[in-house]
């Protein structure tokens, strides 16, 4: 796809995976069919009325090298999914959002992620709950992914990079500004450390009722599992979690007292099917089929650069010297090499099969 072709089509934010799939069939590329747009051509597509309206008046008012600079001076990047480095997961979900626009370490999500989410009237039942799962995570190689809103996703946030873990937070509208206001620092500070914020919407996509939702099945699609922390009856937690069901990924529950409005939503879920009811990190990691991490290794400082590599590249996910060869780069004498040094140093395991883990 060329590049004017990709800013035209995600600043008019109108292609669906369904969408997108019926007009390279027709035209054979978007490019093609990016000529063809007017009325007829937008309603045959399937928009409605004021859609149509709205997108060719949209259409008239762009301008593709303005926009660019846009991009560029906010420090972002915009990929599609027919781009080698779209995520790999998000990608196999159905609705797949076809545009992402993102700052900072999109590496990260080649790690094993887990959705964090909760309400945003957080408790301190459900804070203390944030502050015991998400250490296990981040020792254990785990990228968090939330959504940058009050209460639980900002503590999510928080407290990985407090254990100086990878997290990604996705937004509900465009990365022009940062909603809530008072997150804006958190989301420098999750770029500044490595992680990620991104976005399927244009820069000027304003939050509304309808962005929310499409926010959480990026999400739940970027994830291997789903575990919600806190959520009252009809909390929009639980849209994130019935999403990761659909997309056939794990999802995990914590439990509540049957008398905390707070948690109505995690123990109907619970009593209805709806996910596992966890008590720790552990078993969320176990189920994974990944190994916890016993101890922090934030003070561990590599002699050398291969060293360096291989720590980055393990996770609590058992891991083969070819697994590793291939996120490395390396040789797998060095790797083998590199691997003994490191588990005489107690900072990784072989856990039988050719496989490693970090302690």
């Amino acid at each position: 796809m060329k590049r004017n072709t990709t800013l035209t089509w995600s600043w008019l934010n109108i292609l669906t995976m369904k969408r997108h799939e019926a007009l390279k069939e027709k035209f054979g590329d978007l490019d093609e069919a990016l000529e063809h747009i007017d009325r007829d051509f937008l309603k045959e597509l399937g928009c409605h009325g004021d859609t149509i309206e709205w997108s060719l008046q949209r259409l008239k008012e762009f301008n593709s090298e303005s926009y660019e600079k846009e991009i560029t001076k906010l420090g972002l990047k915009l990929i599609t999914i027919e781009d080698d480095d779209y995520p790999n997961l998000l990608k196999q979900i159905p609705d797949a959002p076809v545009f992402l626009y993102y700052k900072g370490s999109l590496g990260i999500l080649n790690n094993p992620c887990i959705a964090c989410v909760g309400t945003r009237e957080m408790s301190g039942y459900g804070k203390r709950a944030v502050e015991e799962f998400i250490p296990v995570f981040a020792r254990s190689g785990m990228t968090t992914i939330s959504g940058l809103a009050m209460g639980i996703d900002a503590k999510v946030a928080r407290e990985t990079l407090l254990q100086r873990g990878n997290t990604v937070a996705v937004l509900g509208h465009g990365l022009k500004e940062i909603y809530p206001s008072c997150n804006r620092r958190l989301a420098d500070e999750i770029v500044e450390s490595g992680g990620l914020i991104l976005s399927e919407f244009p820069l000027d996509q304003a939050p509304e009722k309808f962005t929310f939702p499409a926010r959480n099945r990026i999400i739940a699609g970027l994830s291997l599992g789903t575990i919600v922390f806190e959520a009252g009856k009809g909390s929009g937690a639980l849209i994130t979690s019935d999403l990761a069901l659909d997309y056939d990924r794990e999802v995990f529950i914590v439990p509540g007292q049957i008398f905390d409005k707070n948690y109505f939503g995690c123990n109907e879920a619970i009593s209805g099917g709806k996910g596992k009811s966890v008590s720790s990190a552990k078993e969320v990691l176990e189920e994974l089929g990944m190994i916890a991490s016993e101890k922090s290794q934030v003070s561990f400082k590599p002699e050398d650069e291969s060293q360096g590599v291989i720590f980055e590249a393990l996770t609590g996910m058992p891991q083969s010297v070819d697994d590793l060869m291939e996120k490395s780069a390396l040789k797998s004498a060095i790797i083998n090499s590199t691997l003994t040094v490191l588990e005489l140093k107690g900072i990784v395991k072989n856990v039988g099969g050719g496989n490693w883990v970090k302690v």
